[in-house]
């Protein structure tokens, strides 16, 4: 079985991202969407922290640490971008102007719930940031993660067993291994990676596939 590595699953998400979107990416996996975005499509992207026109990751020395996305990361302005505060930024995201976001997330059932800013544990320390906004306000919610986790645990599962963040509301799946549609009828699954099959797959996850 040939995996995605993190280019490879952020450059089929790219795909999907239609011209003219207004899409925010989420802290972590999710930004490096940003580098994998044609430059003969025009997307728009938005960062809670306050930028529209958001560019790719500049390249090393070439930092300008007054440009960075909600996770601190470097970023770069494309040509026309806008700045504005938070809270305007946050009204965006509530208010159903972006087209898509890309989370990361813990866990993802079959029904769209989302798991992504709690394990739960103890130790763990909570960082919810602008997910929920996001999860609740984004006319569509991507969700970018490994399938499996260090332990070889399923992330699609029946019911989250983690703090939800949005109920129902992510409607696809990008992962290492396949990408995953949340429809009423089940959850469909293809683009299975080299080496896979469909039976093989619906093991490791251990919920019903289509």
């Amino acid at each position: 079985m040939n995996k995605l590595n993190r280019d490879r699953m952020a450059a089929r998400v790219a795909q999907d991202i239609p011209e003219g979107a207004y899409v925010n990416l989420g802290i972590g996996l999710p930004t490096l969407v940003a580098n994998h975005l044609p430059a003969d499509r025009e997307v728009l992207l938005h960062t809670e922290n306050g930028l529209l026109g958001m560019g790719p990751a500049p390249a090393r020395g070439h930092e300008d640490w007054d440009l960075i996305n909600a996770g601190k990361q470097p970023v770069t302005a494309l040509p026309g971008a806008a700045f504005f505060h938070h809270a305007d930024s946050f009204a965006m995201m509530r208010g159903g102007h972006l087209d898509i976001c890309v989370l990361g997330a813990f866990q993802v059932s079959v029904r769209g719930d989302l798991a992504n800013w709690h394990t739960g544990a103890p130790d763990a320390i909570p960082a919810v940031g602008g997910a929920m906004d996001l999860a609740s306000g984004a006319k569509n919610v991507f969700v970018m993660m490994d399938l499996l986790t260090k332990t070889g645990d399923s992330k699609l599962v029946e019911t989250c067993t983690y703090p939800l963040t949005g109920v129902g509301c992510v409607s696809r799946i990008y992962t290492d291994v396949a990408v995953f549609d949340i429809r009423k009828d089940g959850v469909h699954a293809y683009d299975l990676v080299d080496g896979l099959s469909l039976d093989e797959l619906q093991r490791l996850c251990g919920v019903p596939l289509i």
